[in-house]
């Protein structure tokens, strides 16, 4: 039997050079967050804990600004 073999996850904002997580880039915070409005952990994603850090700011930022709903049409 072959071993299993996992893909190691890279950083999506360290493999294409993001330095600020902007709050008003709602295309960009949509592939962190859930169908059901949960922000996506690190450890799924890959995203590095000072990016997840400033990922976390904006999208709660922009949830309070009505740029992001808080949770899914139930």
């Amino acid at each position: 039997m072959a071993a299993y073999f996992r893909r190691k996850k890279i950083c999506y904002f360290t493999a294409n050079r993001i330095h600020d997580v902007d709050y008003k880039d709602i295309n960009l915070l949509r592939k962190f967050i859930m169908e059901n409005g949960k922000i996506v952990p690190s450890r799924i994603t890959g995203t590095k804990a000072a990016y997840q850090r400033k990922l976390t700011n904006a999208v709660k930022l922009a949830r309070f600004l009505a740029l992001l709903p808080y949770c899914d049409r139930h």
